[in-house]
């Protein structure tokens, strides 16, 4: 029978549903549903799960190519690299519990996104994390970074996976509703992926991992709504993490894989056990019947209501044969992890729950999602504006040097090694370059001569002034950062962050920024395989900035042909290339410079040239493998004297002495954030020149490095970098060892 629970008006409210869906739901079941089934159906509808605002826009991106072997629609994405290689990567956000309780929402958000690599049959090879906090004066940022990066290393390090890149920025929209999110990259061979469509009427279901708790219940529901004065009072819907049970889980289930046990397998990560079962059975186009008395658990009395809806850490739901049974508790019980198992799969296509002899819920799994809602919510498109002309912007008051030593050493810019210091970073042995050497992590395929290229970006002041161009620049800044290496870009993850769906101009953000990803996605043969949408990330109504974050993953063929941004030869010329030798100014709209010099957040973001971006990045990538370049950056952040300074910091040894035209803004001209540039160290400067003019690439000189240890610029000393080095150095070690 159903168990008979009385629904009210308060009751649906509360599960995060509208009496409009709720009468969807009363359609489908036929009648009123108790309260186990109106709880699953809040977290499978709810916006964390289901998509129902983004669902629409998504569909438009450019996820198809001849290499991509899955895209959007599994639990990662995974592109073929040849050789009989898959690489498995996606990237997850754990936002509202990070906000919550830092360490625990932070952790089990790198354990959850490392499920769903190995799921697939990877093993996970390099973790990457991307990171917006509030203002540095905020009184809660100090204590959200310092738990987050605390969390992130604790869970990474104990399960043995490198943290090898990533990107921390601050703003004050972030100040109560940090963003934490987490990439992971496996490896696998392009015949052994798993994926999780269930089958075969009569096959067990198994639970694997650890007990089910407590913790997490109603996670999902939690995400997908807006923060108030009251959001604290939510630390019991954040899971608690275990690294050590999800390593011994991780070596099971590649060990189960390796046995052919397997016909589908799901991670239990948002909704639990609930989006497990569901997603699996719709997949498959059957059904389920699940005796929850079965289901390890760690706590008594729990409730079918509890065991569905928990978020407990470090468990998975599998279905196999039941000749493979046997052989796979073996497997299970020698890694000390639960098996047990707790249903079958049936021809009814009917989620079926039992729990003390009794019909607990009884739900129609294929009209549940396929009625899932999913709304064309309005939306204001996003004009850019206007753009501000370099010579509008005043000469700074203070020194050239002055201004240096702000940008390179401005939150945004400083030194991040006392984060990456708590990772561990050459875990696996694998690890080629070191966080801050280079625009991207570099990791070595075990037993290969090949190598994996992987970042992650997001220029959110970017997208607040134009979503468009401003998640268009994500996707071409991930692209360049790949390309700086010697990397061929193959494949996008993404996370797009945002406020409230339902306000308009939230709602055009999104759509805008979906729009450009799009576009340069397609333009640049890009492919997004994987993603994730995270909204309603705002608190009484102040949303964040748009944050649209892009990973980005490439292959290195060689591992000898490796380039970092270290320069390394005194006399090597350094060329601008992207870069018009006659540009006698720069794109300062939105740039770090009117932020930070003229405390301005204003004007267009520079625009983006796909058919130049490609032009330049497959003249630097081909300049890299002939030996021509011994380092490469990309100009970002900061424009071209930052990116040289970034250059000369990470070595501490050689100087520049940086050459311009002549009539410059210098201030335009140096820290203008024009897009498409790259800077290349060089003892053959005019074999570039020349291939880059075959290429119908602009190039520029603008400097040649020196012993002395000094930035100068036309022959007047800026700084020595040594100085620079200890301004860049010092912010962030600083700011949290400061006691109030």
């Amino acid at each position: 029978m159903i168990v008979d629970t009385v629904i009210t008006e308060d009751v649906v409210s509360r599960h995060g549903l509208t009496q409009e869906e709720y009468k969807v739901i009363i359609n489908i079941l036929g009648r009123k549903p108790n309260l186990n089934e109106l709880g699953i159906f809040s977290v499978m509808w709810s916006e964390h799960c289901s998509y129902k605002s983004s669902k629409r826009w998504l569909k438009t991106l450019e996820t198809k190519a001849s290499h991509v072997i899955q895209g959007p629609g599994e639990n990662a994405g995974v592109i073929d690299i040849g050789g009989g290689i898959a690489v498995v990567f996606k990237i997850e956000s754990h936002n509202h519990p990070s906000f919550i309780d830092p360490y625990q929402g932070a952790a089990t958000g790198v354990g959850g996104i490392l499920r769903d690599i190995f799921t697939m049959g990877a093993r996970p090879i390099a973790n990457l994390n991307a990171l917006r906090f509030g203002d540095p004066q905020h009184s809660k940022t100090r204590h959200l970074l310092s738990g987050v990066v605390a969390g992130i290393g604790g869970y990474s390090n104990c399960v043995g996976v490198p943290t090898v890149a990533g990107e921390v920025n601050f703003h004050p929209s972030y100040n109560d509703n940090i963003l934490v999110n987490t990439m992971t990259v496996g490896i696998t061979t392009t015949d052994r992926i798993f994926y999780s469509a269930a089958a075969g009427p009569g096959n067990p279901v198994v639970y694997v991992g650890a007990k089910t708790g407590r913790d997490g219940i109603h996670g999902a529901t939690m995400a997908s709504k807006e923060f108030d004065k009251n959001s604290e009072d939510s630390r019991p819907t954040v899971q608690v993490g275990d690294p050590f049970t999800e390593k011994l889980l991780l070596e099971a289930c590649l060990e189960l894989m390796e046995r052919e046990c397997i016909i589908a397998i799901q991670d239990m990560g948002a909704a639990g056990l609930t989006s497990a079962s569901l997603e699996m059975a719709d997949k498959g186009s059957v059904g389920i019947e699940l005796d929850l008395d079965r289901v390890p658990v760690r706590e008594l009395r729990m409730s079918t209501y509890e065991i569905m809806l928990s978020e407990s850490q470090e468990r998975m739901l599998m279905i196999m044969r039941w000749e493979s049974v046997d052989k796979a508790q073996e497997i299970f019980k020698k890694w000390e992890l639960d098996f047990a198992i707790i249903g079958s799969v049936t021809e009814t296509g009917r989620l079926v729950l039992k729990k003390d002899g009794t019909v607990q819920c009884d739900i129609p799994i294929r009209r549940l999602v396929g009625e899932a809602p999913e709304y064309n919510r309005p939306y204001l498109p996003i004009l850019s504006p206007s753009v501000i002309a370099a010579a509008d912007v005043p000469a700074p008051q203070f020194s050239l040097g002055e201004v240096l030593v702000k940008l390179i050493s401005c939150p945004d810019t400083a030194s991040r090694r006392w984060i990456w210091e708590q990772y561990d970073h050459l875990v696996m042995g694998c690890t080629m370059i070191k966080p801050g050497e280079a625009d991207s992590g570099v990791i070595r395929i075990n037993d290969t001569q090949r190598c994996l290229a992987v970042t992650v970006d997001s220029t959110p002041r970017y997208c607040l002034a134009d979503p468009k161009i401003g998640s268009a620049q994500a996707v071409v800044e991930t692209w360049r950062n790949i390309i700086a290496v010697g990397a061929t870009p193959l494949g996008v993850t993404n996370n797009l962050n945002f406020g409230n769906p339902q306000n308009p101009t939230i709602m055009g953000q999104m759509v805008g920024c979906i729009k450009g990803m799009g576009e340069a996605c397609k333009a640049l043969d890009y492919p997004i395989v994987s993603g994730n949408v995270s909204l309603y990330n705002e608190t009484n109504g102040n949303a964040i900035l748009p944050t649209p974050v892009v990973g980005g993953v490439g292959v290195i063929d060689n591992c000898s042909k490796i380039v970092t941004s270290a320069l390394r030869n005194v006399g090597d010329t350094l060329l601008a290339l992207g870069q018009p030798a006659n540009r006698k100014d720069g794109w300062l709209g939105s740039s770090l410079y009117l932020r930070e010099i003229e405390g301005r957040e204003e004007g267009a973001p520079p625009p983006i040239d796909f058919v130049a971006e490609k032009q330049a990045g497959n003249l630097v990538r081909n300049l890299i493998a002939e030996n021509t370049i011994s380092a490469c950056h990309d100009v970002s952040d900061g424009g071209l004297l930052v990116s040289i300074a970034e250059m000369a910091l990470v070595l501490k040894v050689f100087g520049v002495d940086i050459v311009t035209p002549e009539d410059i803004l210098v201030h335009a001209w140096g820290f203008g954030e024009d897009q498409g540039r790259y800077i290349v160290a060089t003892s053959s400067p005019m074999k570039v020149i020349e291939a880059a003019l075959s290429a119908s690439v602009p190039a520029a000189v603008v400097g040649v490095v020196n012993k002395s240890g000094m930035l100068t610029l036309n022959g007047e000393i800026i700084i020595t970098v040594k100085e620079l080095s200890y301004q860049y150095e010092k912010w962030l070690p600083g700011y949290m060892s400061y006691k109030n």
